[in-house]
């Protein structure tokens, strides 16, 4: 296989917000299996997708046997090539505020979610050494805001796994494209009021997802616009003396 929209792709928090947009979108190129915890709302974005290419499985990503059975369900569809880890809880709770169960719970989805998930996907992705993985990401964890913990803490772990996956998994199957994308501040539940549109935001995550190229592998895009990896002082000293044009960000079209 060498089209990744010759096989399934998986969203998960697929009943509303980024989820669903990126479901609807994705849809007008591939068959889209949407998890989400609401079976009605899933019902809402197949109304709103491509007629028949998008399926709804009810299950909850933070239970590892409910995502299990989601992905055995999922394969009925077909082979999965394609994977996007949206799912996320933002309860907005000071820490004095938490226990350690109501912040696990969090870390449980935002986290171990995406971990299995991907650990999901990847039982068709190696079969075949071809897939494409993109998690949603932020940068909570570099400056967290107040009443944020659980958040920011879930959120950088999930960064963390991205490069740990990619150590793991990034040399001997190269054709199983990872990287991170931020959508930005978005007009959702966990968003701002005036934040961007995601529906807007999901034209370029679904561009980005269906791009298939390894030299995104292990890249972090913002937006429609990827970030340059931090480069150090004795690197850019040296890059200046060999007079090296520095490489420009790719930006999505």
């Amino acid at each position: 296989m060498t089209d990744l929209t010759e096989g399934i792709a998986v969203v998960t928090g697929a009943g509303g917000g980024l989820g669903r947009a990126l479901a609807v979108e994705l849809s007008q190129h591939m068959t889209v299996v949407g998890l989400g915890r609401d079976a009605t709302a899933l019902e809402g974005t197949a109304q709103l997708s491509s007629e028949g290419r998008f399926h709804g499985i009810e299950a909850d990503v933070s239970c590892f046997n409910s995502t299990s059975q989601a992905f055995e369900k999922t394969r009925i569809h077909g082979a999965i090539t394609l994977l996007i880890n949206n799912a996320a809880q933002y309860p907005r709770r000071d820490f004095t505020e938490e226990t350690a169960e109501s912040f696990m719970e969090v870390v449980a989805t935002n986290l171990g979610g995406t971990v299995a998930c991907t650990r999901a996907a990847l039982n068709d992705m190696l079969d075949t050494g071809f897939g494409r993985i993109m998690n949603v990401a932020t940068f909570a964890d570099i400056a967290p805001l107040p009443a944020s913990s659980a958040y920011s803490v879930s959120k950088g772990a999930a960064r963390i796994f991205t490069r740990a996956l990619i150590a793991d998994i990034g040399d001997r199957f190269p054709g199983i494209v990872v990287n991170d994308w931020m959508p930005g501040m978005l007009a959702t539940k966990m968003g701002i009021p005036d934040g961007l549109e995601p529906e807007q935001a999901a034209k370029w995550g679904a561009q980005l997802a269906l791009w298939h190229d390894p030299s995104l592998t292990g890249t972090t895009w913002e937006m429609d616009r990827e970030i340059p990896p931090p480069r150090s002082l004795k690197r850019r000293i040296a890059d200046r003396v060999l007079m090296k044009p520095r490489v420009a960000a790719r930006r999505l079209g």
